[in-house]
């Protein structure tokens, strides 16, 4: 019943006090719905903001990764961070593309063929074509390592020793192939008139020192490369020291900046240095994308790059160097905000 309607009848103090008892009691209940479902609205936030999320949103849609040559080391981590990346980005389909190296991949990538990549620091700095303002970085992975591999009975003992011979220099949209040019040019010889240069990579060169049809080759790539250390294994041969050139390529232009003095270890290849280091030239290797890329996609990829190091170095030895203090050294390029969000989340 109605308390407004027994209030005339009851007289005022009754009806007063029959009308406050039933109204009083609806207000209070409101405050106190009103209340919990502050209350309980103030939790969710708490919890939303204290407990872990499953990392930043992203697309789904599916993403090209371009690799590198058959059998070498862009191409063997990039089949083992796809693996890593089913976790990291999941509903993500990531579709790996063979390539002939750095500067390929370096132009699928600006004209949208590819999504990400692995590129030579050198490469990168060397391109200038369209799309170059639009290359970001997301990481510094490890170190290429220039090999000059040769018959164990072969008389070059530099890579001035090269002048009328056989040599595979590289693919020509590899990053092998730019700096056995430098390298040459840096040992006074011309890659087109003073060697039998073949555009050939690591996918057919050891095949081709073994059957007799190359005096040498050149190859960049992380230690130890696994066809060179198969071919080791089979046949006698030689890593040629290449560390006498660094100081006349740093003369050579800014360019030449991105190449360091580095020595090969005696174990990179046990069969082929008779238990002796080798001097040679080292290059930064950066994993790249371009400005296009959604953040959130980004920042997940680069953080399963970092968190994959020790499981893909079981395997790519060289990415056991990819490390978190060094991986937003990513000179020529700048960090995607996507990858520069992710190294701040992870400051001490």
């Amino acid at each position: 019943m109605d308390p407004s309607r027994l209030r005339p009848h009851l007289g005022p103090h009754l009806g007063g006090r029959l009308w406050s008892a039933f109204g009083g009691r609806s207000s209070r209940r409101r405050r106190a719905l009103q209340a919990v479902l502050a209350a309980a609205s103030a939790l969710a936030l708490l919890l939303w903001w204290l407990l872990p999320s499953d990392g930043p949103s992203y697309p789904r849609a599916p993403v090209s990764f371009a690799t590198g040559v058959a059998n070498g080391v862009y191409e063997t981590y990039g089949v083992l961070l796809k693996n890593d990346l089913r976790t990291a980005l999941p509903g993500v389909r990531v579709n790996l593309m063979q390539t002939e190296g750095s500067v390929d991949n370096i132009k699928r990538l600006v004209a949208g063929d590819a999504d990400f990549t692995i590129a030579a620091s050198d490469a990168v700095a060397d391109y200038q074509g369209p799309g170059r303002k639009d290359l970001r970085a997301c990481a510094r992975l490890y170190d290429d390592y220039v090999q000059l591999v040769v018959p164990q009975n072969s008389p070059v003992r530099s890579a001035r020793d090269l002048r009328g011979l056989r040599v595979g220099v590289g693919q020509a949209g590899s990053g092998v192939i730019l700096i056995a040019r430098r390298l040459l040019m840096a040992a006074g010889l011309d890659i087109d008139k003073d060697i039998d240069p073949f555009p050939v990579g690591i996918d057919q060169a050891p095949a081709m020192l073994a059957g007799g049809r190359l005096d040498a080759f050149f190859w960049s790539g992380g230690l130890p490369t696994a066809p060179v250390t198969k071919l080791s294994t089979t046949m006698g041969i030689r890593l040629v020291q290449l560390g006498d050139l660094v100081p006349r390529l740093h003369t050579m232009g800014r360019k030449m900046q991105y190449y360091r003095q580095a020595v090969m270890p005696a174990d990179a290849y046990p069969s082929a240095q008779d238990g002796r280091a080798v001097a040679t030239v080292a290059v930064a290797n950066l994993l790249v994308t371009t400005d296009r890329a959604d953040t959130g996609l980004v920042e997940r990829l680069t953080r399963a790059v970092i968190d994959s190091r020790d499981v893909i170095g079981k395997r790519v030895h060289a990415a056991q160097l990819v490390d978190l203090r060094t991986a937003v050294f990513t000179d020529p390029l700048p960090l995607h905000g996507g990858a520069a969000r992710y190294y701040r989340s992870v400051k001490p």
